[in-house]
């Protein structure tokens, strides 16, 4: 083979090759993925920022509603000043990356990890994000999460559910409550929007416990299994899925779950003690000597002045 003839063929590899690996770039009218991922993040800073001071407000539920819709509009609006995006951009781009879910979800994962390299700078350690423990009125309340605090669902597979399996140990116990908890937010320009999510609890004894709820609205999402006092736990499953909605419209379909939590409550039992309290009362005592000795009576005047307490 000429050396010409091999340079032709070795030039055409390589151009071959930098095609095939070469992504089609984002069109410049969008949002483009660093600068998209920067944005989500500031953007779930801010609505967690509008949450929490919506709740240290003393104020009554729809009040506090209020408060915290103001906030995540307001906050909401700072963010994409400081980026210098307007919201007709920002949906703009969120629907063409919502089209191409295999772009939006690297960078979602990004953001996710994000958030938790965040919560740990400013003071929470990794145990503390997924194994939180506190005590409760009523007793020992647990966060045994062990997945990411944060998630993106959209509505169509394999992007829909999020699922969870998690093994039990010695920190479960017969009688607890559990219970699966996140904050629910639905980014939609149109169209109706429903979510499921479920809790499955499978006992040494192979029965199950499962619990299903529904929800449309955006806000705190709950469902709760509580556990019998004969069997213990074996195994805890569960998801959360986004349904398709009924009109096929091509607009911009997203929820975002943030602070996803799996608290377990410990029943509360009181301390035994060796022996139960009594109360005596002075009036309704009346002592009885053995048969072999002489019976009687105390004689009240004796009684009075006996202190007995309890």
């Amino acid at each position: 083979m000429s050396k010409s003839r091999f340079l032709c063929l070795f030039v055409g590899l390589l151009t071959t090759l930098g095609f095939l690996s070469c992504k089609p770039r984002v069109p410049n009218q969008f949002i483009q993925p660093n600068e998209l991922e920067d944005l989500l993040f500031d953007y779930h800073v801010a609505q967690a920022m509008a949450q929490i001071e919506s709740t240290t407000k003393e104020a009554n539920r729809d009040e506090r509603d209020s408060i915290r819709n103001y906030n995540r509009t307001f906050y909401f609006a700072t963010v994409l000043k400081k980026h210098g995006v307007t919201k007709e951009q920002f949906d703009s781009s969120m629907l063409y990356y919502y089209t191409r879910a295999d772009r939006l979800y690297p960078i979602y994962k990004r953001v996710v990890k994000r958030l938790e390299d965040e919560a740990v700078k400013y003071g929470a350690s990794e145990g503390e994000l997924n194994r939180y423990a506190s005590v409760s009125e009523n007793g020992d309340t647990v966060n045994v999460w062990e997945g990411n605090r944060n998630a993106m669902l959209l509505p169509y597979p394999p992007y829909n559910r999020l699922d969870f399996t998690q093994q039990a140990d010695s920190t479960y116990k017969p009688g607890d409550n559990l219970i699966f908890s996140f904050m629910a937010k639905f980014q939609y320009q149109a169209g109706t929007h429903e979510a499921v999510v479920s809790l499955t609890a499978k006992l040494d004894n192979d029965s199950i416990i499962s619990r299903v709820t529904h929800f449309t609205v955006d806000g705190r999402c709950q469902v709760r299994v509580n556990l019998p006092e004969k069997h213990t736990l074996k195994q805890l499953t569960g998801f959360v899925y986004l349904t398709k909605s009924a009109d096929n419209a091509s607009t911009l379909k997203l929820m975002f779950l943030s602070n996803l939590q799996l608290i377990c409550i410990h029943k509360h039992t009181e301390e035994k003690t060796d022996k139960p309290a009594m109360t005596i009362r002075t009036d309704s005592i009346q002592l009885q000597k053995r048969n072999d000795s002489i019976s009687g009576t105390i004689p009240d005047s004796m009684l009075k002045a006996v202190k007995l307490e309890n």
